[in-house]
């Protein structure tokens, strides 16, 4: 019928995408990599570092060489059974490639970050932050476009009572989001020019980003609630 939403065949049988193979060949290689480096890695390992850039954790060596692999795997698993039974699934596919954009953009981010703890549990130390910094604003950059592009559903997106009773506020909220996702990312470099503020710079935006958005989105709901009463 004309102007009806087409939705791909594929994509209704539960086919498997090209994104969702990708991601699981990152996991793959995330779990062969641990295999190999697993012997050469101290009992106790760095897993985290404060906002300095200082370690200030650590873990078993089962745990820090496997536990990045294993929560990749978890989300993977989830990032393809979700889109599949979200009630408005249909919505989903109309910016899909920008949600098989992001999975796979995220779990290259998730490699990236466990080879720098494996590299720096190989006995090399560097300023943790400065190396995160980059990766952190192109994930958040992206993260702009996809909210920028996405349509309501229950799983992707920002997700706020009044999001997702209302297509009008869901799509003023997030063209909002978005300018923020992506304003974040411009502020999250300049980490590089003052590393000691670095994590402030990563997190403080993001904290008002969510802060905002959710404050935003009740009163779009409050306005659009009482112009129908009014019509």
């Amino acid at each position: 019928m004309k102007g009806e939403l087409m939705i791909p065949e594929s994509y209704l049988t539960g086919q498997v995408r090209k994104s969702e193979i990708l991601i699981l060949f990152l996991v793959v290689v995330s779990f062969v990599v641990g295999i190999y480096i697993y012997p050469q890695m101290p009992q106790q390992m760095a897993s985290h570092w404060g906002i300095e850039g200082q370690v200030d954790g650590y873990m078993s060596k089962f745990w820090g060489v496997f536990l990045m692999p294993i929560i990749s795997l978890v989300l993977a698993l989830l990032f393809i059974l979700l889109p599949r039974i979200d009630p408005l699934k249909k919505n989903i596919e109309q910016f899909r490639k920008y949600f098989d954009g992001f999975i796979v953009l995220i779990f290259l981010f998730f490699l990236y970050i466990y080879g720098l703890t494996i590299y720096w549990n190989f006995g090399h130390v560097f300023n943790m932050g400065g190396y995160m910094i980059p990766a952190m604003a192109i994930l958040f950059y992206y993260c702009g476009i996809l909210i920028k592009n996405s349509k309501r559903n229950w799983f992707i997106g920002i997700k706020t009572p009044w999001t997702l009773s209302s297509d009008v506020v869901w799509d003023k909220t997030h063209e909002v989001g978005a300018k923020l996702f992506k304003a974040s990312a411009i502020i999250c470099l300049l980490g590089l020019i003052w590393p000691s503020y670095a994590m402030w710079f990563v997190l403080v935006p993001i904290l008002f980003t969510v802060l905002f958005v959710f404050i935003y989105s009740y009163i779009k709901y409050k306005k659009q609630a009482v112009a129908s009463k009014t019509v």
